[in-house]
């Protein structure tokens, strides 16, 4: 029986672990160190929770979400950082069940009303699942910037 709970402090080597097998999967680098994740989750300001799907004891999926706001609805959501669940565990709805715990928990600790995740564009079998389930695109890229490169340009707006 899958049992899904929130993560605790004890978790995060493990919780590295699949975060790293989810960047190893779509081709990314080296996940935040444990300390990182313990400070940032499980320090006096958590910035982030996370859930757990378990088999037998042995974790098998993990859903990381913090807390979204939209101006157009004028709500709370939440927004999915990382889903995954282990190759042999796919295809039976542990990853929907993760989501819903998560949707779940939102609700009841920020009235979150939506939920918001990104996709690698190169995951079409990710993309197809998400579609199947009723999400849709939001119409805009994500862009990031980061470290010294974010500056202020005093000369053009």
């Amino acid at each position: 029986m899958i049992v899904y709970r929130s993560a605790v402090l004890e978790d995060v080597t493990m919780m590295q672990g699949l975060l790293q097998a989810l960047a190893d999967c779509d081709g990314g680098g080296r996940v935040a160190p444990v300390e990182a994740l313990r400070k940032h989750g499980f320090g006096d300001r958590p910035l982030y929770e996370a859930i757990l799907a378990e088999e037998q004891g042995k974790s098998i999926g993990l859903v990381v979400f913090y807390p979204d706001f939209s101006t157009m609805r004028g709500a709370p959501g939440v927004y999915v950082q990382d889903l995954y669940v282990l190759d042999e565990w796919r295809g039976i709805g542990v990853g929907r069940m993760l989501l819903s715990e998560a949707m779940k928990a939102a609700e009841l600790g920020w009235d979150a009303r939506y939920l918001t995740l990104g996709v690698n564009p190169k995951n079409s079998a990710a993309r197809a699942v998400y579609e199947r389930m009723g999400f849709r695109p939001r119409g805009y890229d994500f862009l990031f910037i980061e470290g010294a490169t974010l500056v202020t340009d005093t000369g053009s707006s």
